[in-house]
């Protein structure tokens, strides 16, 4: 009984907030629906839905991108790799460390992240290149232009 009265009272927050117009309110209110229908799936089920429904990557399921595609930002962004720097940002070449495991797997320590500047920002923005292996080395890459929430593999 108390399940069913906190799932009601979820299903009506959701359309209360979802008339507000705003879109942060509206995905607040989707998310929680969408938890509160989860809770009737089986776990197993729940776990692999959610990962679907926030638009995670799956493993192995990397799309791929050319160097001529991306961002000349990013052009530049691979020659400072390969040239050991200097790097804009002293954040730049630091450990990533893959914990949402959206890359193929490797001990930590692989994976450095850089910066791809973003004409505008006032910040370091959202792009950044990911490498593996030794540092100065551009062939194990891939490219995000959302901070990590989905990467493409950046051709040879």
């Amino acid at each position: 009984m108390k399940r069913a009265c906190g799932f009601f009272s979820i299903v009506a927050l959701s359309a209360i907030l979802g008339g507000c117009g705003k879109g942060g309110s509206q995905n607040a209110a989707q998310e929680q629906g969408a938890s509160a229908s989860q809770a009737q799936v089986q776990p197993g089920q729940a776990a692999s839905e959610a990962s679907a429904a926030s638009g995670a990557q799956e493993r192995g399921a990397l799309a791929t991108v050319t160097k001529a595609q991306l961002p000349g930002e990013a052009a530049e962004t691979l020659r400072l790799i390969k040239a050991g720097g200097p790097f804009p940002y002293s954040e730049d070449g630091v450990l990533f460390r893959n914990s949402a495991g959206l890359l193929p797997q490797h001990p930590r320590g692989y994976y450095h992240a850089y910066t791809v500047r973003t004409p505008g920002s006032a910040d370091r923005g959202q792009r950044r290149i990911v490498c593996g292996g030794p540092r100065r080395q551009a062939s194990d890459c891939y490219y995000t232009d959302d901070y990590y929430a989905s990467f493409k593999r950046i051709a040879g």
